[in-house]
């Protein structure tokens, strides 16, 4: 080993440990946020749930222009009526995210129509919930399609534009069944680790990009129709997330360029337990918990 790879060796937990101290220092006192007034927001899945709340965080967080996309166009009309209310501009374009050809069609329309997209937030999903051998193929394609494909797309689609002007944001927003799968809902299980990897892999891919950042979120079950009818074992002990909360701390980690969020926090342990436990004993927390049967009466999107 020469003395410049030795020297590296060294050096590395002197740094490891500078970033630790740094990023405690960073969680106990205010950072500095980003000012959205300039950034034209692209949300997809934002005519509904998670996604409409987005919006109007960002609304009010001061952004310039919202673009909303999705399949529903009676849902994305009402919720861009509602931002237009609040005094921001906002858009709507019709848009299937597993569609590639669709999603760079509308790109084009955007850039010409709206302006340069500097927020991406993939927040469109689907969920089935049911078991492999219940599975219709063609609904197990879709949510592979939406779920993580359409971020390959919508992101192709923005980046290049983002790094040529060093201003720029990728959110997903993903969830902590990404980490630790249930039954019964294994198409969205699969589709959000997918994601996941997804974004660790493009988060290190822009740490030489100078202004362009990544946020992934995972939250857990979110009381949205998306999961209606999910039922956790003991709600007072892991009671659902509010649709809001999670907009209001996704906007926050954007505005900070926090990389990665768990909601609610307690969820950092599922992270250490994984790496951790033996199978036997997530098991067991499984059973204690309920997921082995909290699809049981799931009725999804009404």
């Amino acid at each position: 080993m020469d003395l410049k790879a030795l020297g590296c060796v060294v050096l590395l937990p002197i740094q490891i440990l500078y970033y630790i101290v740094k990023a405690t220092v960073c969680w106990v006192l205010p950072s500095r946020r980003r000012d959205l007034t300039g950034d034209v927001v692209l949300i997809t899945g934002g005519g509904r749930g998670i996604g409409r709340h987005l919006a109007k965080e960002f609304a009010v967080r001061g952004a310039k222009k919202l673009i909303l996309w999705g399949r529903t166009e009676k849902c994305l009309k009402e919720a861009c009526e509602e931002i237009a209310l609040m005094g921001t501009e906002c858009h709507y374009f019709v848009c299937d995210v597993a569609n590639r050809e669709e999603v760079y069609k509308q790109a084009k329309v955007v850039r010409e129509k709206v302006g340069d997209v500097t927020i991406l937030v993939n927040n469109a999903a689907v969920v089935h919930g049911k078991s492999l051998l219940d599975s219709d193929d063609d609904a197990l394609l879709k949510s592979q399609h939406i779920n993580t494909m359409g971020q390959f797309w919508t992101t192709k689609a923005f980046l290049p534009r983002m790094l040529e002007l060093q201003n720029g944001h990728v959110v997903c927003v993903n969830s902590i069944l990404s980490l630790s799968p249930i039954p019964g809902a294994i198409d969205y299980c699969t589709s959000k680790a997918s994601s996941l990897a997804f974004m660790e892999s493009l988060t290190l891919g822009l740490l030489d990009c100078p202004g362009v950042g990544c946020t992934t979120v995972l939250p857990f079950h979110t009381n949205t129709e998306m999961f209606q009818g999910m039922r956790v074992r003991f709600p007072q002990l892991f009671p659902p997330l509010k649709p809001e909360v999670v907009a209001q701390r996704t906007v926050d980690a954007v505005r900070t360029n926090t990389a990665f969020v768990y909601l609610p926090w307690t969820m950092n342990a599922l992270v250490i337990l994984k790496s951790m436990l033996p199978q036997s004993a997530l098991e067991e927390i499984h059973k204690f918990s309920g997921s082995y049967t909290c699809m049981n009466t799931f009725k999804g999107r009404t």
